[in-house]
């Protein structure tokens, strides 16, 4: 059982008034025996309602004794025996009256903060909600212009594109390189490259075959998290070639031949 909410329901409330079916009552006063919470519960809201009671009851009224006085002189004492319960019965019905009236305002009190609590949970949740759905609609909206500009930019008449085959290590790698020669960038789609192993880093290589002198553009540190798995890199070069080979985490200053995965040739 959820002892917050349950306490938060106000069936505590309805039992210290008195108000719950006698099987409610029996399940409540089981659970104050089981749950100690549940009774310091019960025993705060008896200790509360009292307090209101007594703030709420007249401290400095003036007894008028002289009904009694009037009634003790007179011969009719079965009339005065009855003003007397009448006066008791009055005093306890309206003490009766202050505390139920006590429970039940302190009652709706308790119901109106929890149903504000509750309101504001509501509220704080859909608030979240709105929040994260504008940010996935900034980020769609962000990736979709991305892969505008680069659907136009692949596309161009002027970009020259290699297609890079798989080596001895893997032969079934591919990827391809997009070379903007007036903007000196390349766009290098390694799609065909398989998840490099931890500690490892795929690095791209700008060639010129003779003699056979490798420059490097740079390592794909992002390989895993990048999607379209397409990099943007500078290439200033005579390029007459591109291979990628995989190297240790950082890149290494000369390719590792042995761990070539691709290589194509610009067409002259």
């Amino acid at each position: 059982m959820d002892i917050n909410n349950y306490i938060n329901s106000g069936i505590l409330e309805l039992y210290v008034a008195g108000a719950l079916s006698e099987a409610e009552n029996k399940a409540v006063y089981e659970n104050m025996q089981k749950y100690p919470e549940v009774l310091t519960e019960v025993l705060h809201i008896e200790a509360a309602i009292l307090k209101l009671t007594e703030a709420t009851a007249p401290k400095d009224r003036v007894l008028d004794f002289s009904p009694i006085a009037k009634h003790i002189n007179t011969e009719d004492t079965e009339s005065k025996v009855i003003n007397m319960k009448a006066e008791k019965l009055r005093s306890s019905w309206l003490s009766f009256t202050g505390w139920a009236a006590a429970v039940i305002l302190g009652g709706g009190l308790l119901w109106a903060i929890q149903q504000n609590s509750d309101l504001k949970t509501q509220i704080d949740v859909v608030e979240t909600d709105n929040e994260f759905l504008e940010q996935q609609i900034q980020i769609a909206d962000s990736d979709l212009k991305e892969a505008k500009s680069l659907i136009t930019i692949l596309r161009d008449k002027d970009i020259l594109a290699i297609p890079l085959g798989g080596q001895a290590v893997y032969p079934e790698a591919y990827a391809k390189v997009y070379w903007d020669k007036a903007e000196n960038s390349v766009y290098i789609d390694v799609q065909g490259l398989p998840e490099p192993p931890k500690g490892k880093v795929y690095q791209v290589w700008s060639l010129t075959l003779n003699p056979l002198t490798p420059t490097s553009l740079g390592t794909l540190d992002n390989f895993t998290s990048n999607e379209n798995k397409i990099f943007a890199m500078q290439n200033a070069n005579a390029s007459e070639a591109f291979g990628i080979t995989l190297e240790p985490a950082g890149g290494s200053t000369s390719p590792t031949l042995e761990q070539l995965y691709t290589l194509g040739t610009v067409d002259s």
